[in-house]
């Protein structure tokens, strides 16, 4: 037990002398070599330097390993021993002090801090530096939960489908390309908000669309009467295909942007307000008077803006079909829009994701925390009550089928 002995003097003689300030760094670390240094013993059966029968194999040296603790990076002096091998308890894969490391990455990968600005964060807890592939390997644990969090089982009727995409760069094939990350929101029978999918690809590609769509009739959606969404070909395409029965509401905010596109500029204001007034009519006969008026209006000056709006009519008004009080958060994707700014939030100062894997985990934890949020969330996206008029509307109204959600 020379060496230990010798170790222990030195830090003795540290303390006494008040010469290194980190005294509590250097205990812990003469405190982990006694403990390896007693373990070998006892395996091998024998001291250090000590001769006797019992032995089973011998020192051979010593290898160095960091320790990331709670009072910084520790140099370790790992004995080795021949026949066999040797590794320290206090060392064992993710003990807590590592676990916590572990942990805090994560929660900053999630959050959206960069790899490089992690290791700026690791140093200040007082570690040593973590490698951008460290980071990244750390983080790939995350990828179980995503998985599990996308491919969950969906239970119940929803009504209502929310669909939308975010674009984000992506390193793919040594070229930086522009993919969509598409996410799905439901509405319960409940009145509950679920996140039901979310994957990432080509916005416009019809199979992609499609393939997404099956994922979830797949994985138990159905009972769909309304789909929100842009007018992307593709998916308009898929929706017809997967979710037959179902309704279509274009999305109005999308429309709008679509309509003035086309409208000069000094112009644009006086038009989107006129044609707002469509979506203020109490119900669908007058918002469907309104919009023809909107349209002969608007013919004179501006003829590609009235074709737009009459051609887009049904699929504008599709939601004056449902309650009065969901209309106005049926209109639109908007509530999509506020989930991808959060998701947007939390990307940004990674800029180009090196991967579509590594896109799909950080969207994917944002996402499966939203859902959680909602999930204990005090009030409901619709009331219980508002729902069942869906199913029972008031007298003089239709009832609405329940629409099965099929796979073409």
């Amino acid at each position: 037990m020379a060496k230990t002995r010798m170790d222990f003097d030195s830090f003795v003689g540290k303390l006494l002398s008040e010469e290194d300030a980190d005294v509590l760094r250097e205990g812990v670390r003469v405190l982990a070599q006694a403990l390896m240094e007693a373990e070998v013993s006892g395996r091998i059966g024998a001291g250090l330097y000590e001769r006797t029968g019992e032995r089973t194999a011998y020192r051979n040296g010593y290898r160095t390993r960091t320790w990331d603790t709670r009072v910084g990076t520790l140099e370790l002096q790992i004995p080795k021993i021949t026949p066999g091998t040797y590794f320290p308890s206090l060392l064992e894969p993710r003990r807590r002090t590592e676990r916590a490391l572990v942990s805090v990455i994560q929660e900053a990968y999630v959050a959206g801090v960069s790899t490089r600005k992690v290791d700026d964060l690791v140093r200040a807890l007082g570690l040593e530096g973590i490698s951008r592939s460290q980071v990244s390997r750390i983080c790939r644990e995350l990828d179980r939960e995503v998985e599990a969090f996308r491919n969950r089982p969906i239970s119940g009727d929803h009504p209502y489908l929310f669909v939308d995409a975010t674009y984000h760069k992506v390193r793919e094939d040594s070229r930086v390309i522009s993919m969509a990350t598409v996410v799905a929101v439901g509405v319960s029978r409940s009145g509950e908000r679920q996140v039901l999918g979310v994957d990432a690809g080509p916005s416009e590609d019809e199979a992609f669309w499609t393939r997404f769509l099956r994922d979830l009739v797949r994985r138990g959606l159905k009972g769909v009467l309304l789909v929100v969404s842009d007018a992307h070909e593709g998916l308009k395409a898929a929706i017809a295909k997967v979710l037959q029965g179902a309704a279509w509401q274009r999305c109005r905010v999308h429309f709008m942007r679509n309509l003035l596109s086309t409208v000069p500029k000094g112009a644009q204001e006086l038009v989107a307000s006129f044609v707002r007034t469509v979506f203020a009519q109490p119900d669908y006969a007058s918002a469907r008077a309104q919009l023809e008026r909107v349209a002969e209006g608007l013919r004179g000056r501006f003829a590609k803006a009235a074709e737009l709006l009459e051609d887009a009519s049904e699929d504008l008004l599709a939601h004056f079909h449902f309650p009065e009080p969901h209309r106005r958060r049926l209109a639109s994707t908007n509530p999509l829009e506020r989930l991808h700014k959060e998701i947007k939030r939390r990307t940004y100062v990674i800029g180009i994701h090196p991967n579509r894997e590594a896109l799909l985990r950080i969207v994917g934890m944002v996402l499966a925390e939203q859902d959680d949020e909602w999930a204990v969330a005090d009030r409901r996206y619709f009331s219980q009550e508002s729902m069942d008029r869906i199913y029972a509307p008031e007298e003089g109204g239709e009832a609405h089928q329940e629409p099965v959600a099929a796979i073409a």
